[in-house]
């Protein structure tokens, strides 16, 4: 146990109140975070400084036994996504590595009877690979694989999920030795112009802005696992049960599910208290309590992440204004342009026009340029 152990949760401070309180973040195993840095070093990519804005060192990264705040993974893959002008890297570092390196989940899947069985394993293991990603999985005649973010903000992340989708797909192909096609992959964020890559791949349509994260597979309840051992199945759940020990759930900031779920209600106008409280499983008035103990109310998390949301989407070329303003929750596109211009001084149209008159020889700073336009505070 203390081997297993040996490895550390990651703290982050966070400011409550005007009292230093320091919370557990989630963390996880890493191995996407150093397929990203070997691909990004082999390019020739200063990666010390991306390393550093993500909040990560070089001694992180190659020391295998430390895990990896969650949220620093994320920033990092979309900073080596953007020095490698690679809009697909959590697609790419997924379809090209070796799937043994995801470790004891994986092995204790790989000596499963059944393919469902393999994902029950999965289901209740991937805390041992990644904290902030829930796997919950809906068994019948079509199978659901949901991928749910806890403690992390959804909307910040695009190549982890991407990695962990096509993942999960090579891994139902591997241990079945069949090309499985699901019947429809869902996808929170939106992509722009490399679909035909991902479908090809999947073999399926893969609807993006969509407001969950799932695979759905059908009729696969009797396929059988080439590689079953339950012998060696047996004594890998015992493993990954004293694995899973250590990495018991704690309470941290509510904020992360918070924006989560605000981030989801927002296109349906239903980003009010009483359904948010719902969603999150507690009143109202416990909703209040917790975010008055972090420093927080419902308003200003509210606006802070419209704010955050409005500065993402406007990097996405796709998107139409009259769509961002939608997925905010306005509906008409002129309150959307009067709010964003009270924010920063400035029409969406206007700084759109901005990003794209950056030559397209500047195209990996481009997306940061706009960006810091439009930092606040």
């Amino acid at each position: 146990m203390d081997n297993l152990c040996e490895v550390e949760h990651v703290l982050t401070g966070t400011r409550d109140a005007g009292r230093k309180q320091f919370v557990m973040a989630p963390s996880a195993a890493g191995a996407i975070s150093r397929l990203a840095y070997v691909r990004a070093k082999k390019a020739g990519i200063a990666l010390p400084p991306l390393l550093s804005q993500s909040g990560l060192t070089v001694a992180q990264i190659e020391n295998r036994r430390l895990r990896l705040n969650v949220k620093s993974q994320i920033t990092f893959l979309a900073l080596v996504a953007d020095a490698l002008r690679d809009n697909l890297l959590g697609f790419h570092l997924a379809r090209d590595f070796e799937l043994r390196e995801i470790g004891l989940a994986y092995y204790v899947m790989a000596s499963s009877k059944r393919l469902v069985d393999a994902l029950r394993r999965g289901e209740r293991y991937s805390r041992i690979v990644n904290e902030g990603i829930s796997v919950e999985l809906d068994i019948g005649r079509s199978t659901t694989i949901r991928l749910k973010y806890l403690g992390v903000e959804r909307h910040l992340d695009r190549h982890q999920v991407e990695f962990w989708l096509t993942t999960i797909i090579r891994i139902c192909r591997q241990l079945t030795n069949r090309r499985l096609v699901p019947s429809r992959i869902r996808v929170v964020h939106t992509q722009r112009g490399d679909r035909p890559q991902l479908e090809a791949f999947f073999g399926c349509k893969v609807e993006f802005g969509a407001d969950t994260d799932e695979i759905v597979l059908d009729n696969i309840g009797q396929l059988l696992v080439s590689s079953a051992d339950p012998y060696l199945n047996g004594l890998l759940i015992d493993s990954c049960e004293e694995a899973l020990s250590c990495r018991k759930a704690s309470r941290g900031s509510l904020r992360p599910d918070l924006e989560n779920t605000i981030a989801l209600l927002l296109p349906h106008g239903k980003a009010h208290a009483g359904e948010i409280s719902r969603k999150l499983g507690m009143s109202e008035r416990t909703l209040a309590r917790r975010l008055s103990r972090e420093g927080l109310t419902l308003t200003r998390v509210l606006g802070n992440l419209k704010l955050e949301l409005a500065k993402r989407y406007l990097l996405d070329e796709d998107l139409t204004i009259s769509n961002i303003a939608w997925r905010l929750g306005y509906r008409e596109a002129s309150a959307f342009t009067h709010a964003f211009h009270r924010w920063f001084g400035k029409t969406p149209r206007k700084m759109r026009s901005r990003e794209a008159s950056i030559p397209e020889k500047q195209h990996p700073a481009r997306a940061q340029k706009l960006y810091s336009a439009l930092a606040v505070g």
